[in-house]
């Protein structure tokens, strides 16, 4: 499997961003997608993940304000990110499990800016 994040870019406070994450390959029997994301020296966190009943679930940092989908076909996933803060800045990065444990695939990341 094959993760490609993009969407990233310098938006101000306050401006929305889309993410995307395209997976290629033997996609199958991917069961759930997460958005995590790393700022500048701290750790990474997990944002948002997307089940493959479509349930999503996101952390308090970003409940309200964000929104984690997949398309019909299920390989593409996307983060839509409202009212983006400073503190938002960070790499986002996409991931893939297939089976149960941690995920097991990973994109490049993309690098999102908030900032005036």
């Amino acid at each position: 499997v094959q993760l490609q994040a993009s969407g990233g870019g310098l938006v101000q406070p306050g401006g929305s961003l889309r993410l995307s994450c395209a997976a290629s390959g033997n996609t199958a029997g991917i069961n759930a997608f997460g958005w995590y994301r790393q700022a500048p020296g701290k750790q990474r966190e997990l944002v948002a993940t997307v089940l493959s009943g479509g349930r999503t679930n996101y952390a308090d940092s970003v409940k309200g304000r964000a929104t984690a989908s997949r398309d019909n076909a299920g390989n593409t996933v996307y983060l839509q990110m409202n009212s983006l803060k400073p503190e938002d800045t960070a790499v986002y990065y996409c991931a893939a499990r297939i089976g149960v444990g941690p995920y097991n695939y990973w994109g490049q990341g993309t690098l999102v800016t908030v900032s005036s």
